[in-house]
């Protein structure tokens, strides 16, 4: 996946950039004095050609050899640009956490949150595995969102963000299965009520409510079944989970002398 990019941007103003040889060079020391305009429009060479790993190492010359050249500031987001295209994503956040650090004002300092960001976003693994990443992505993601709430990357970002709390929010649900499928359902339902109350506007609320339903029912708490469901089908009355809890609680018996619907009743409980 490559994000929106900003190397592009610093290919058009390179071309004409010609500034002067930072002293004469010879054989043994022609590495070090390099010409900070050799250097920067190498690497952005080595990015054309797609040799991204090698416009990393040159853009950290740039700012190795010129420190205090306008371009060494320029380099060091280049350099991170160029690890997350390389695939070294630990890297370009590394680099882009020093560019925020070190230019905290810079103008480009939205793209390096971005990047930042991103390079969390694309290292994402299925719902079977640790989320610690997934959750760092959502952070980095929010911190775009927050900082930059006008930019384009923050346009980008809000995209971004609601697959990753639909994939924290589908963690939750198959540890709650898998709680729900030994019977311990007081730790289902904690897994179950946390979709509901941190992912309300994913896709997986309406099944954590039906399974709210399934652990009322068996713990023997039918009162709170019933309203679970009532909630289920007040906000999601064409789901299939909505048909699931509806048929579980057909045959739950009404106390003695109550003609109304239990869904008549949870409602006036709810509203």
């Amino acid at each position: 996946m490559r994000p929106i990019r900003f190397w592009t941007v610093c290919a058009a103003i390179a071309a004409p950039m010609a500034l002067a040889a930072c002293g004469g060079s010879t054989n043994k020391d022609a590495y070090i004095e390099k010409p900070v305009d050799d250097l920067y429009n190498q690497a952005m060479d080595q990015m054309v050609e797609e040799r991204y790993t090698q416009a990393a190492n040159s853009f950290d010359q740039v700012e190795s050899q010129h420190p205090y050249s306008i371009w060494a500031t320029k380099a060091q987001l280049m350099a991170a640009y160029a690890q997350y295209e390389a695939g070294n994503y630990d890297d370009a956040i590394i680099a882009a956490d020093r560019f925020i650090q070190l230019h905290p004002g810079n103008h480009d300092v939205a793209y390096a949150y971005y990047l930042k960001a991103i390079s969390y976003y694309v290292q994402i693994v299925d719902v079977g595995r640790d989320q610690k990443t997934t959750e760092l992505a959502m952070k980095a993601l929010d911190d775009v969102v927050r900082r930059f709430p006008d930019s384009r990357y923050a346009r980008d970002a809000k995209l971004k963000l609601d697959f990753v709390r639909d994939h924290l929010a589908g963690k939750e649900m198959e540890i709650g299965r898998y709680y729900l499928k030994r019977g311990d359902y007081l730790a289902a339902m904690n897994r179950f009520k946390r979709v509901i109350d941190k992912y309300q506007t994913t896709t997986h609320v309406p099944e954590a409510l039906e399974r709210l339903v399934e652990c009322d029912l068996a713990l023997g708490l039918t009162a709170e079944a019933k309203r679970n469901a009532a909630v289920l089908g007040y906000h999601y009355p064409g789901s299939a989970w909505y048909g699931d809890a509806y048929a579980l609680l057909k045959g739950t018996p009404e106390p003695d002398g109550e003609r109304q619907s239990w869904f008549g009743r949870a409602f006036g409980s709810l509203f």
